[in-house]
């Protein structure tokens, strides 16, 4: 009798009475010494082949089958907790993750957040994808949710991003990860960070991923070199500047709300004209080797890597677009019988505060931008109460890059208002 044969009995005869008779044991185990192989305790194999075994019989669903079902749940689960289902199906065997990343869509053409790499991709061009952030003070955590309203936390809200405010003498960090319980910049939970300058009047978005075309890029100049393998593999690869948010200085102290201005290094100004594209990365880098891999220059014995900097903290900064993407805080009116100024949220904010925002496209008579491009508001912030608010994000803007932009708002800037 095979090995297969055998593990395939011990596992009914275990299903059917819960146990296995000692005789049966032994038999196993006098088979096992009669090929030469020592032994091994049941339950290791018995696990590891039925793993297999089930792992094969998901695996022989026919394509033509598996790919219906899973497009039916695709298109019926729409919202959260119910679209688990699809994230389940790819997480059934290798075939059905690679039939699961072919129907699930970006969320620039579903609208929808799926997996994890839908954070770094671009929100929808008609409708914005709305989300609200829960800031707890005790903490300094912000945790970014996707849904309409904060009645669907617990087991039914869907965590996209959460953030840890980080003081340091100089300046104000927010580390940003995919869980809310491990900020670790070692980790591969973590994404990205912003930083602010000393007046918390700048800020500079850092990606631990590279640009989608990086690729095409060769132009970093080095201070210095360091060897792949000098660097521990479970380090991310580093901080990719893709963006800046600057407030202007409010010295004369005039009312009004904050004024800024984002400048996307990574998106080009040519992805909201007719017919353009923003970048869309598809996976998350596994490692450092892999990211080195698309920078390296030409090949040689040992892969060197230019650091524009002494520390992993600033590594490789990317060259921006030749014209990217600027976004400008869109001007309030003065409303005289409420006497405060105010802008047009759409019912998405309730209460009055400095920080509430909306950003639109800036863009120059050459860009080639049409007036109703130029007028969609690709990001607004606001409060709702208590430390809840609001963020709702569309086309060109990624869920991580809205959610940074956004968290610029919580830092202290007593010299912009």
């Amino acid at each position: 009798m095979s090995l297969k044969n055998i593990f395939r009995e011990f596992r009914e005869r275990k299903d059917g009475n819960g146990n296995m008779s000692k005789r049966g044991v032994e038999g196993k185990t006098q088979h096992h010494h009669r090929r030469g192989r020592s032994h091994i305790a049941p339950d290791g194999p018995i696990r590891c082949v039925a793993g297999s075994n089930q792992q094969s019989r998901w695996a022989n669903l026919p394509p033509e089958l598996l790919l219906d079902v899973i497009k039916r749940l695709e298109a019926s689960q729409t919202s959260w907790p119910a679209r688990r289902h699809v994230v389940a199906c790819a997480s059934v065997c290798k075939s059905w993750r690679e039939i699961t990343k072919e129907v699930v869509k970006t969320p620039e053409e579903c609208g929808r957040i799926t997996f994890p790499i839908s954070l770094k991709q671009p929100g929808p061009r008609d409708n914005p994808i709305q989300c609200f952030i829960k800031r707890e003070r005790g903490t300094s955590t912000y945790r970014l949710y996707l849904g309409l309203t904060p009645a669907l936390l617990g087991e039914n809200g869907k965590l996209l991003l959460a953030a840890r405010k980080v003081r340091k003498a100089t300046s104000t960090e927010f580390v940003i990860s995919l869980v809310v319980d491990d900020f670790s910049r070692v980790s591969s939970t973590y994404i990205g960070k912003l930083r602010s300058n000393f007046l918390g009047t700048k800020f500079t978005i850092y990606d631990s991923q590279p640009p989608h075309d990086i690729a095409g890029q060769s132009s970093c100049r080095p201070n210095r070199r360091i060897h792949s393998k000098q660097v521990s593999p479970r380090v991310p690869a580093g901080n990719y500047n893709i963006g800046s948010v600057s407030y202007e200085l409010n010295v004369l102290r005039a009312r009004g709300p904050r004024r800024m201005q984002c400048i996307m290094n990574s998106i080009p100004i040519s992805a909201i004209q007719d017919g353009g594209t923003a970048p869309t990365p598809t996976t998350f880098p596994q490692s450092l080797e892999e990211q080195f891999a698309i920078l390296s220059a030409p090949k040689s014995k040992e892969a060197q890597v230019d650091v524009s900097s002494t520390s992993l903290d600033t590594l490789l900064p990317v060259q921006g677009a030749k014209d990217p993407l600027i976004l400008k805080n869109k001007a309030p009116r003065w409303h005289e019988q409420l006497q405060c100024w105010c802008l047009n949220f759409r019912g998405r904010v309730t209460v009055a505060s400095v920080k509430n925002f909306q950003l639109v496209a800036a863009a120059e008579p050459s860009h080639n931008v049409s007036l109703a491009e130029q007028e969609k508001v690709i990001l607004q912030f606001g409060k709702i109460g208590k430390d809840i608010f609001t963020m709702d994000y569309r086309y060109p803007l990624s869920a991580f890059q809205a959610f940074a932009i956004c968290l610029s708002s919580f830092d202290t800037k007593p010299a912009c208002e």
